[in-house]
């Protein structure tokens, strides 16, 4: 178990570092509430930890009882300033934050105070039943706070990363409050003496009573509170790597198209101006562009796209499909191109593609650009005199 909670401990450590120190200036709303966070559930994982308990209880004997439940107190207190603070006005959550913390200052001050008196009065049992009914009270008033936070927040969410992270977190918190029953329990069971539940039991696996309930469950509670507080924060990077990935890949696949667009109509390059300039870098900047020129290419060859070209395509790749119509409208496109070329305008104009004006975002605009390209330069060879394009390979 030492490798287990220590190995978290670090963990978490780690992750509260990076929370506080490496996410740069200025710093997201949430990030010192978030290291907090992060270092009080470290904190709790270490005091979990039997080399942990033992090096802390050689100083002062059942202190990593205090300090686990200090630091579970703590965390939970974090974990409603990070909600507050994502999800409230400044000065709404600055308000509930500040309360939360006198009352977290009162509930740790006076369980240290009982401890103490605990401690001094040789282990006595009315004082354990007072530091375990004030523990109790407020742990359990910041994990229903919490959960009902957090069960409003995944019905409004968009982000399905969000809304994962909060069912998640929703579920630690309901480890929490089988925590908190527990140490219910077993406050009822000092105050009536049946004595059911040992006053130490030492916890030599997570499975066994009952350190099922007394550890295994804050540990879950802990794990799964603060995966859902930062799955977020670590899908998002992912799937920007990601859309920078495609976007960047769309953007080399219209290259042929474009190159054919831009040769014959060098007026549809727009002009790179200044404030553009520093983003030429920019993947979704130059994916728009891209894609802009290309669309404005397509306007400028509507006097030159010939019906018959259309409707020939149409028997030749049938329709029915995105794929299908995109290679009719490839080869529209290079039929309007040799037009173009010639002067020679199309007597009857061939109407837009079919859906090609409610494509009006740039993801939507840009997968309708790629069938039409990849149709281009794979499915649509020359155009006959007839008007019948040539399949390639076939």
């Amino acid at each position: 178990m030492n490798t287990v909670f220590l190995g978290m401990a670090c963990l978490l450590a780690a992750a509260s570092g990076y929370w506080v120190l490496g996410r740069g200036t200025p710093r997201p709303t949430g990030t010192w509430a978030m290291g907090a966070l992060l270092a009080s559930f470290a904190l709790a994982f270490a005091s979990y930890a039997p080399l942990f308990e033992d090096a802390a209880e050689t100083a002062v004997p059942h202190v990593a009882r205090l300090l686990s439940n200090c630091a579970s107190v703590a965390a939970a207190t974090a974990v409603l300033a990070v909600s507050f603070q994502l999800n409230l006005e400044p000065a709404e959550a600055q308000r509930r934050i500040r309360l939360r913390l006198f009352l977290l200052a009162g509930s740790a001050f006076g369980m240290t105070i009982l401890f103490a008196y605990e401690q001094m009065a040789h282990r006595s049992p009315q004082a354990y039943a007072l530091y375990l009914l004030l523990y109790i009270s407020y742990l359990s008033f910041a994990v229903v706070d919490f959960l009902v936070q957090v069960v409003r927040q995944s019905k409004s969410t968009r982000r399905s990363s969000v809304r994962i992270g909060l069912r998640l977190a929703a579920v630690g918190c309901g480890f929490a409050l089988v925590y908190t029953a527990y140490k219910l329990t077993r406050l009822l069971d000092l105050g009536l003496g049946l004595h059911l539940i040992p006053d130490h039991p030492e916890c030599s696996s997570l499975v066994t009573m009952p350190c099922i309930f007394s550890v295994t469950s804050p540990a879950l509670a802990v794990l799964l509170i603060c995966l859902g507080l930062t799955l977020p924060a670590v899908v998002y990077p992912l799937s920007q790597a990601r859309r920078r990935r495609w976007e960047a890949q769309s953007f080399e696949a219209l290259g042929s198209l474009w190159q054919d667009l831009s040769a014959a109509m060098p007026e549809i390059v727009l002009t790179a101006a200044d404030d553009a300039q520093d983003s030429s870098n920019d993947s979704d900047f130059l994916l728009q562009r891209r894609v802009i020129e290309i669309s404005d290419g397509s306007l400028a060859l509507r006097a030159f796209r010939p019906r018959a070209v259309q409707e020939a395509a149409q028997d030749a790749f049938g329709t029915g499909t995105e794929e299908r119509a995109a290679a009719v409208e490839a080869a529209v496109v290079k039929a309007a191109l040799a037009g173009l070329k010639t002067g020679r305008v199309a007597d009857d104009v061939a109407p837009p593609a079919a859906g090609a004006a409610s494509r009006k975002d740039l993801r939507a605009a840009t997968e309708w650009l790629l069938l039409v390209a990849d149709a281009y330069v794979n499915r649509v060879g020359r155009v006959r005199d007839d008007g019948r394009p040539e399949l390639v390979g076939a």
